[in-house]
């Protein structure tokens, strides 16, 4: 079985490096039902896991120019502080509500992402976003990174492509650098009650990490509209997985 769950492990990875997220939708289910892990505990572990991986995941989209610093950084920041009270108040909530809110969030974001949004030709996209628009973007998708443990990546990249304007390719590069701020701030609120089996947790990251290098090499190469695209159908059959496993 943990053959399958580093194999499995590989494609958190590849889905970080390509997408920019799907992380921690692949992560949760991994750890719950193949390697058997209780559900806060999985949701803990794969803050540690995604949270390592997107940072590993930052160096070749930077080095390509897909990375929005301050962007990133200011979602980051703003993100930690509402993914630390979210991992506080999610001791209080039953593993299989938060199981299922994740799954309805992520049906919600999947289809916007495939509607994509009306393009202004006017409108200046390469450019840093607004501060207060990022900072209060960045306060609500850290709240639900720590309630749900879903580093983010299929809230943060639909902000930043779709209400931020900014390329596909360049919010997925940017997300990982706020995917794996608020991660570890997430995994911080939760370690005051979980307790994280570390062997598990170093093998699957370990795994993802390599992932996710050969998904950022990729990711360059692959057009706009497809990438946005198949994220979204790529969270839709996540989603309506978990969904139909709490059902």
């Amino acid at each position: 079985m943990i053959a399958v769950v580093v194999l499995a492990s590989l494609l958190i990875g590849v889905s970080l490096g390509i997408l920019g997220g799907g992380g921690s939708i692949l992560t949760v289910p991994i750890l719950v039902y193949l390697a058997g892990v209780e559900t806060k505990q999985a949701i803990a572990t794969s803050l540690f896991v995604v949270g390592v991986t997107s940072a590993a995941g930052v160096v070749s989209h930077a080095r390509a120019g897909r990375v929005r610093w301050r962007t990133g950084l200011l979602f980051g920041v703003a993100g930690m502080i509402g993914a630390y009270g979210g991992g506080r108040v999610a001791e209080f909530i039953p593993g299989t509500v938060l199981l299922t809110a994740f799954g309805v969030m992520m049906l919600a974001t999947a289809v916007a992402m495939i509607r994509g949004r009306k393009e202004n030709p006017d409108k200046k996209v390469h450019q840093e976003l607004p501060v207060l628009h990022v900072l209060v973007e960045g306060i609500v998708v850290g709240l639900v990174t720590g309630l749900v443990g879903a580093g983010g990546g299929f809230l943060v990249v639909p902000a930043l492509a779709l209400l931020g304007g900014l390329p596909m390719s360049v919010a997925v590069g940017t997300s990982l650098l706020v995917i794996s701020l608020k991660s570890f701030a997430g995994l911080a609120g939760y370690m005051s009650s979980v307790q994280i089996d570390w062997g598990l947790a170093g093998i699957v990251t370990a795994a993802a990490v390599v992932g996710s290098l050969v998904g950022g090499r990729v990711a360059g190469r692959i057009p706009q509209d497809v990438l946005r695209k198949g994220f979204g159908w790529f969270v839709v059959v996540m989603g309506a997985f978990v969904l139909v496993q709490q059902a």
